[in-house]
């Protein structure tokens, strides 16, 4: 059957409509009894319908291939996550859908929860920024999954009972049978046999002890009359910063869902589904992210607000989502903590913070005098998406002054171009890579590079063994007294200079941070500079 299909595809690619139409009905004897395959070729069949319809000019033939892709989409809609969404909203106004403007960027979340549904996982945990739509997804999964499996109860937790009521009455507006969504044409044997607005219940099908859809608000005492053999859904459990600012707090909360919420679940084939925008490194998405470390049942998928070219990944299409100006705006007027929390998905523990940004000394220009010198450490880039940083360091006594600095993670080429230039820029008079890795071999390619391009640099290498965390934790307080930088007034965030404070200034003692290169950077430059004083030869009186 495979084989055929295959052959009916590669005529169905040309653009005609008899082939495509042929593969349809081949799609749909195919699923009487491999339901996969024939659902595998209807969705690249859709996928064609996609890329003909807007080729068409011909209205006639324009409604012929328009009808089939939504005869093809009900065809797959039972069975895949996709193709439901792209269904169940047909019928409405192009400017009120909610999925097919947001399809590009969701479509990694879709596809994930269609892995929760084909059991290949048993835990999923979805981080995006507030607004951006992750929270409608959810609810229309849970409509998708009560049309699938209605006689299986399925709960949904979250931080207050409004917020819980508003996901209960828009399952009921993609449930409704007269409304906008064509839910009954996917599940056309089912109906809605009851509801507890007050409770927040839905039965599908028939009535059943526990409901086919549940929804309870957590803390209300409530969790006990629920149970959820299908899916337990948690939405935002944390309800502010109030209780992100709060270990104890955050402690109460997982104590609340592993002992009450997650005590619903029963049977061996309970699937979870966290959502939620992330305040702390010790909310629950956090704490699941390391129980479940080395599982290859449980995916966590972020998505920040911004791009690494700083450009947003929510700019959907029609006009809905939000711009680059916007989350610059933002960015502008939050504090970075926050916003990384919010809007990044780079939650951060405020009171294990190492560098607090109001601990640091600040500039605005260096002294007029010569400085005592100019020195510099270099912490090469490693693999993946480590970093390599190279601050300048201008000394005056025992203030080094961090007036320049490379924090790069792009191509090594360009990385060590970027790196003579700095040192033949700011004429560092010494400086001092770690050797670990490749450091000594880039170490002696910049000797060079300097060297022939008249600069003064003398490069020296040193390996270390010492334990990261603790060489970080220990220099921390020389660098807080010695070190001074730039007012914020003085760069730009997503600079050189910008990156590196922002990964200085989140570095905490609890929970796993995303990059240590800079604090790590930062401690290296400590033990040169005490290196360099200590060896220093003073002049003084003998005592006898």
């Amino acid at each position: 059957m495979e084989q055929l299909l295959k052959q009916i595809h590669a005529q169905a690619k040309t653009g005609e409509f008899r082939p495509c139409e042929d593969l349809y009905y081949m799609c749909k004897e195919a699923m009487k009894t491999d339901v996969s395959l024939g659902v595998k070729y209807l969705k690249l069949l859709s996928e064609d319908l996609e890329r003909i319809v807007p080729s068409l000019s011909d209205a006639k033939e324009m409604y012929k291939f328009f009808d089939l892709h939504k005869r093809v989409l009900l065809a797959a809609a039972p069975h895949d996550f996709d193709s439901y969404l792209l269904y169940v909203e047909w019928n409405r106004e192009p400017d009120k859908k909610f999925y097919p403007p947001r399809r590009k960027v969701l479509k990694q979340v879709v596809d994930a929860l269609q892995e929760l549904a084909d059991d290949k996982l048993d835990l999923l945990a979805v981080s995006l920024p507030p607004g951006s739509g992750k929270t409608t997804l959810a609810i229309f999964y849970l409509t998708w999954l009560a049309g699938r499996l209605p006689n299986e109860p399925m709960l949904t937790g979250s931080h207050s009972n409004a917020f819980i009521r508003g996901v209960y009455d828009e399952c009921l507006r993609i449930l409704a049978k007269d409304g906008d969504y064509l839910w009954h044409d996917v599940f056309p044997a089912l109906k809605v046999a009851n509801t507890n607005a007050k409770d927040c219940r839905i039965d599908i099908d028939k009535r059943q002890r526990f409901e086919t859809l549940e929804f309870t608000s957590i803390g209300t005492g409530n969790a006990g009359l629920y149970r959820a053999a299908t899916l337990l859904y948690c939405d935002d459990l944390v309800s502010g910063i109030e209780v992100a600012l709060s270990k104890e707090r955050l402690d109460k909360l997982w104590e609340t869902y592993t002992t009450d919420l997650r005590q619903r679940k029963i049977g061996d084939h309970c699937k979870e589904l966290h959502i939620a925008t992330r305040w702390s490194v010790h909310d629950v998405i956090g704490r699941l992210e390391r129980e479940y470390a080395n599982s290859d049942r449980a995916k966590f998928i972020v998505v920040p607000a911004l791009d690494e070219n700083d450009e947003s990944n929510f700019d959907y299409a029609y006009g809905v989502g939000f711009s680059t100006r916007f989350y610059h705006e933002q960015r502008n007027i939050m504090d970075d903590v926050s916003w990384r929390a919010l809007y990044m998905n780079e939650p951060i523990e405020r009171e294990g913070l190492v560098y607090a940004e109001d601990e640091l000394r600040r500039y605005f220009e260096l002294p007029g005098d010569e400085p005592d010198g100019i020195i510099g450490i270099c912490d090469t880039k490693d693999k993946g998406a480590d970093y390599a940083f190279l601050p300048v360091a201008y000394v005056f006594g025992q203030d080094y002054y961090i007036d320049d600095c490379v924090c790069d993670n792009g191509l090594p080429n360009i990385v060590d171009a970027r790196l003579v230039e700095i040192l033949l820029r700011d004429k560092v008079k010494m400086c001092r890579f770690e050797s670990n890795s490749a450091g000594r071999r880039v170490a002696e390619k910049i000797q060079e590079e300097v060297k022939k391009k008249g600069g003064i640099t003398h490069i020296t290498t040193k390996f270390t063994t010492a334990n990261k965390e603790t060489k970080i934790i220990v220099n921390s307080a020389w660098v807080k007294e010695h070190c001074l930088f730039k007012d914020a007034s003085l760069y730009k965030k997503k600079s050189d200079y910008g990156k590196m404070m922002e990964m200085l200034c989140s570095y905490t003692v609890a929970g796993k941070n995303k990059h240590d290169d800079v604090p790590d950077g930062m401690a290296m430059l400590a033990e040169y500079a005490q290196s360099l004083t200590s060896s220093k030869i003073e002049v003084f009186q003998r005592p006898w």
